[in-house]
C-alpha cells in the first residue's frame, strides 16, 4: 500500500514525492485529520484553511 504524505507548506495529501498543489518537496507522513475539499469557492471550511484548490487536505500537519 502506497503511504499518503502531507505537505508541511499548504497540507495538500499526496502520495507522490513532490506536492501537486505548490510544488513543494517538503512532506511529512506524520499528519491527523482530513478535509475534502470539491467546490473551494463555495466551502466555508476551505475558505477558513485559506484552500483555493480542491483537493485532499490534512488538518494537522506535525
Amino acid at each position: 500500500m502506497v503511504r499518503e504524505m502531507a505537505c508541511r507548506r499548504c497540507k495538500f495529501v499526496t502520495t507522490g514525492k513532490v506536492c501537486p498543489a505548490c510544488r513543494s518537496s517538503d512532506l511529512t507522513p506524520d499528519w491527523t485529520g482530513i478535509a475534502l475539499v470539491l467546490k473551494p469557492e463555495m466551502s466555508m471550511i476551505a475558505q477558513t484553511l485559506g484552500i483555493s484548490r480542491e483537493g485532499k487536505y490534512a488538518l494537522k500537519v506535525t
